[in-house]
């Protein structure tokens, strides 16, 4: 019923071949060149790199990345381990400590969540330091909807968790009977508390992968390399 692209490197060279990242690259390699832009330009695709297309179990739509110094990976709502815990992440870890009633034993690196099927795609993926949504004019979000509506192409089973109002409006891109649409307020501080918190979304997603016999996401903690200290 559906057709869909085999992997990450045809869909972008698609979309260069459609014109809609030509421009984008030409804005953002003059971003660079003119000031400090996040994230680093070889994690701009970070997020696809780090799940594969044939692999994406679960999509978390954010917004655009962190526009602080030392934040932003490539991949939303994550950062590295060494850096303090956003206030949006500190939410959503509340949230799964409530659902699975266990301590979040983690830091704010999420790359764990993106190897097991995460896809933590932002909306617009650079953002000018300290001047956050500045490169919301690039067109970014003409090749985010794309991936949207590619991953909506696919027979295997995928839930989208949409926060926000801007991540809902991906909704109306979303049809195929095969996924699961999760909506909620963002869980930043100024939301969370309107139908973030209790939204069981967590624990709805993996009850959706097992029934379809899907491995569910570990959310709860990093599995840590072991050390020869064992």
């Amino acid at each position: 019923m559906y057709f869909s692209i085999m992997n990450w490197e045809e869909f972008i060279s698609q979309e260069f071949d459609k014109g809609i990242l030509g421009p984008i690259r030409d804005k953002v390699g003059q971003a660079y060149e003119q000031g400090t832009v996040y994230p680093a330009k070889e994690n701009i695709f970070k997020a696809l790199e780090m799940t594969p297309l044939d692999q994406v179990k679960v999509v978390i739509l954010g917004q655009d990345p962190y526009h602080g110094p030392n934040q932003a990976q490539g991949y939303s709502f994550s950062v590295p381990a060494n850096q303090k815990i956003p206030p949006s992440l500190v939410n959503i870890y509340k949230e799964i400590s409530q659902e699975y009633q266990m301590p979040v034993n983690r830091s704010g690196d999420l790359s764990d969540w993106a190897e097991q099927g995460v896809l933590l795609l932002n909306s617009i993926l650079t953002v000018e330091q300290g001047k956050p949504m500045s490169h919301s004019g690039f067109g970014w979000q003409n090749f985010t909807d794309d991936i949207l509506r590619e991953l909506d192409k696919l027979d295997q089973p995928i839930v989208f968790l949409l926060w926000g109002a801007q991540a809902r409006n991906a909704a109306k891109l979303l049809h195929n009977p095969n996924h699961l649409v999760l909506e909620s307020p963002h869980p930043s501080p100024l939301s969370a508390s309107k139908g973030f918190f209790g939204n069981n979304h967590f624990r709805t997603a993996n009850d959706f992968l097992q029934a379809k016999g899907v491995t569910p996401v570990n959310w709860t903690e990093k599995n840590w390399p072991e050390t020869s200290s064992k």
